[in-house]
């Protein structure tokens, strides 16, 4: 069984920053894409990010340049850096891998940012 383990949210004012850290753990035979979604009050879950197995990332459009995506050096680790946070940008962020035709999500991460 493969979970995801997300860490790094919190509460942080208009303009800072926030770092959040996803491990997979379990059996996973390979290195796998990644990637980070978030879910705000009232609206649907969102994509923010994806990095494929051999580091390219890819963004929403809406972010204009201000998150970063990156593999960490344990296997299956992503990482998902946050500068020049807006209050728009509250939201619950969620780690996801599909492995063996499966979605797998983590439990989630609260981000609200103060204006």
């Amino acid at each position: 069984q493969v979970r995801l383990v997300e860490s790094g949210g919190g509460l942080v004012q208009a303009g800072g920053s926030l770092r959040l850290s996803c491990a997979a753990f379990g059996s996973i035979s390979k290195i796998v894409p990644m990637g980070w979604y978030r879910q705000a009050p009232g609206k649907e879950r969102e994509l923010v990010a994806e990095i494929t197995n051999g580091g390219a990332a890819m963004y929403a459009d809406s972010l204009e340049h201000r998150f970063t995506i990156s593999r960490g050096y344990a296997r299956n680790t992503v990482y998902l850096q946050m500068n020049s946070l807006k209050p728009e940008d509250t939201a619950v962020y969620y780690c996801n891998i599909q492995y063996l035709g499966e979605n797998i999500w983590g439990q989630g991460t609260q981000v609200t940012v103060s204006s």
